[in-house]
């Protein structure tokens, strides 16, 4: 599987890999982070894509910019965007346009999906991961998370990325769970501010869905 070194510690990074090593990515791809954040998943990218490569870390947030640049020091080929999904202009088009955990938070994600398939090349790629939140438990109890404008946005993902015009090639889920303290726990306190102690967690089915832009257009 591939190794994601800068997400040693994140629990949703099996997910992650068995898409990336599905698709076979390596070096000299060219890939954008669509709702990069703080940058690891871009730095993950940066390690596999290498110098021959490039990798677009866009975020709408103009502080995610500083957060990038000083977690992808020693790689070249990362560029910070200050950018809105919605609004995803790239100076190429790419092999992998890729988020996590954004399609719950934009208006629209029907609308960054769509801008998404337009920013890879035809034939290439487009990962999307997206929760199912009220699928999460804590001591048995559904987990719920108001704050956020599309909790359940990874329910409906495969439907979204084909009507994005995108090939459904591959979709599912997967929940990391545990008891007491551990990666899962830590995760969940930082997620929602309250330690659960040693009550079992399952932590919100993560969807991956995989689409591929058609060669002969859309």
């Amino acid at each position: 599987m591939t190794e994601l070194k800068g997400l040693r510690d994140d629990v949703y990074r099996r997910p992650l890999a068995t898409a990336l090593e599905r698709l076979g990515v390596g070096p000299g791809w060219r890939c954008v982070d669509v709702g990069a954040g703080g940058g690891d998943v871009s730095v993950a990218l940066a390690e596999i894509v290498g110098h021959t490569g490039r990798v677009y870390a866009v975020d709408s947030d103009p502080r995610a910019r500083d957060e990038v640049a000083r977690a992808a020091a020693a790689h070249s080929q990362v560029l910070a965007i200050t950018q809105a999904g919605e609004d995803l202009t790239l100076p190429e088009p790419v092999d992998l346009a890729f988020c996590r955990f954004l399609l719950l938070h934009v208006l629209d994600p029907a609308v960054v999906l769509r801008k998404m398939a337009d920013a890879v090349k035809p034939g290439r790629w487009v990962v999307a991961q997206e929760p199912v939140t009220s699928a999460g438990r804590i001591g048995g109890q559904p987990l719920s998370m108001p704050d956020v404008r599309h909790p359940d946005v990874g329910a409906v993902l495969p439907a979204l990325v084909r009507d994005a015009g995108l090939e459904l090639v591959d979709a599912w889920a997967e929940a990391p769970a545990g008891a007491g303290p551990g990666p899962v726990a830590s995760y969940l306190e930082e997620l929602t501010g309250v330690d659960p102690g040693d009550d079992p967690i399952v932590l919100p089915p993560l969807v991956t869905v995989v689409g591929r832009r058609p060669e002969g257009g859309r």
